[in-house]
Parts: C-alpha cells; structure tokens; sequence
C-alpha cells in the first residue's frame, strides 16, 4: 500500500523512526484493528491508532454517550449527548484522521457474533469494562488465532497484557483466571469510581501493544503483565507463565467453540 505525499507528511514522525519507517507506516495503513468498547480505554486507543495511520478500524458498543461517560471517554463530547457512542466515536476518528476507514457495529459483541466479527481484522483491543465481555474476547481470539491486547481499570490502578498466537506460546486470560468471577462479587466503575487518566495511560499502552504487533516491531506485553497505579505512581511488570491446563489455549482444550452461556453478564 503506498504513502502519497500528504500521507508521508502526516506520518513523517513515525517514518523516521528506524523501526517502524516507510515499510512499517505501510504496515499500519494495510492492517485492521477491532476496539471493542468505545468508553474509556476505547477512547485513547482508538485516536491514537487512528493518528497512527492504522488503514481500518472497527468500533463495538450498544451504548449511547451519557454525562457521566464525559469524565474519562474523551472519544465523546458534551454535544454527543444521547447519540451512538459507535457513531460519535467514528466522527471523532475520521474527524482527527480521514483516511481511516471505520466500521461501526452498534451492537454487543456475542458468542454468535465475535468470531465473525474479529475475522475480519488483524489486531483486537480489549476496551471492555466487565469480565463476560473479557472472558468472551479471549476466548474467541484464541480460537481465531488474532492477537489481542487485554485491559483492565479501576479505581487508580489497572493492569494489560497481551496474547499472541500460537496457543501455548503466551497466557491467555483463562491461564491467569481459569473461570469468570461472579458479576455480583466484581466491583465497577459506576460504584467504585475510576480515575480518566489511569484510563488514558491503559489505553495508550493498547494502542501501542497494536502498533507493535502490526508492524512486529519491539517487545510486547507477552508472557508479562503490566501493573499501574496512578495514585503511587508506580509501574511494575510480573512474569506470566502459561497453564497447561488452561481451558482455551492449552493442547487439549475444554473451549472450542463459543457458548453464551459461558459469559455470564
């Protein structure tokens, strides 16, 4: 895919980059990467990868913009009020980066839906704020074969990872935590309350994890999780080994197939 010369502009700071350059901007501008959630973590991963160059991206969530949103989701502003959160999040990205192409699903992702929906791209970022959404993600990426960025944020603190095909090769979520906590025992953002710019800096380190895995550039988040707390102002990294026994991405998988039972809300 060829730059012209208003592209080789826009994208001159990561063009003269050694890493990633002209044959890596072309990376990007050929891939596609899946967001699901246009929310908090949504919103910084999606304007940074459109920034980047990356050719198409995919936006996933049922919801409309609320006030309350507008404290952390900076994809949205106070006259999206009440819209899509898909469509306002499109306008925002084609507004920062037109020659992104944006496919917009309004609608949640399901176990009838995700796999055909993360066929169709490169690179999936986990911008989800509940566990059946994230179980569901893993699970279908694994089965796909897509790498995957994963997030999670509450409060001041939150932690990302990122698996990589093949199975085997990294953790996966279900290696981590074999089974979905009970959603009546996980607390949320609405009754714990979370921090915008701990959001932020998940969500960019997502967009980066993608940047990375497009373009095979540097280290990813594999077999490591990432640790921020943005009250101490600490980040740590744990190493994170792979389950034998683990029910998706193990030799013997118990998980093959998606079942909406198995993502309870």
């Amino acid at each position: 895919m060829e730059l012209d010369e208003q592209q080789i502009e826009r994208y001159s700071r990561n063009i003269v980059l050694a890493e990633i350059g002209v044959e890596g901007q072309r990376k990007l501008r050929a891939a596609g990467v899946l967001i699901v959630g246009a929310g908090g973590l949504g919103s910084p991963a999606s304007l940074y990868l459109a920034a980047a160059g990356v050719g198409r991206l995919g936006l996933v969530d049922p919801d409309a913009v609320e006030l309350s949103n507008l404290q952390r989701q900076v994809l949205h502003t106070t006259r999206s009020l009440g819209a899509p959160k898909v469509e306002s999040a499109a306008a925002m990205v084609l507004e920062l980066n037109p020659d992104v192409e944006v496919e917009t699903v309004r609608e949640r992702l399901t176990a009838d839906n995700a796999l055909e929906l993360i066929g169709r791209y490169d690179f999936v970022a986990d911008c989800t704020d509940n566990f059946a959404a994230k179980y569901l993600i893993n699970d279908a990426c694994v089965i796909a074969g897509k790498p995957f960025s994963h997030a999670g944020v509450l409060g001041f603190a939150g932690q990302a990872f990122t698996w990589e095909p093949p199975s085997g090769s990294a953790p996966c979520l279900r290696c981590l935590i074999p089974e979905q906590p009970p959603a009546d025992e996980t607390p949320d953002c609405a009754g714990s309350g979370v921090l915008g710019a701990a959001v932020g800096v998940l969500g960019s380190v997502q967009a980066a994890e993608a940047i990375k895995s497009v373009t095979g550039i540097g280290q990813r988040l594999t077999g490591r999780v990432l640790s921020f707390n943005c009250l101490k102002m600490r980040f740590s990294s744990a190493a994170a080994a792979v389950d034998p026994s683990c029910p998706v991405c193990s030799r013997n998988p118990g998980i093959t197939t998606l079942s909406a039972e198995n993502y309870r809300r």
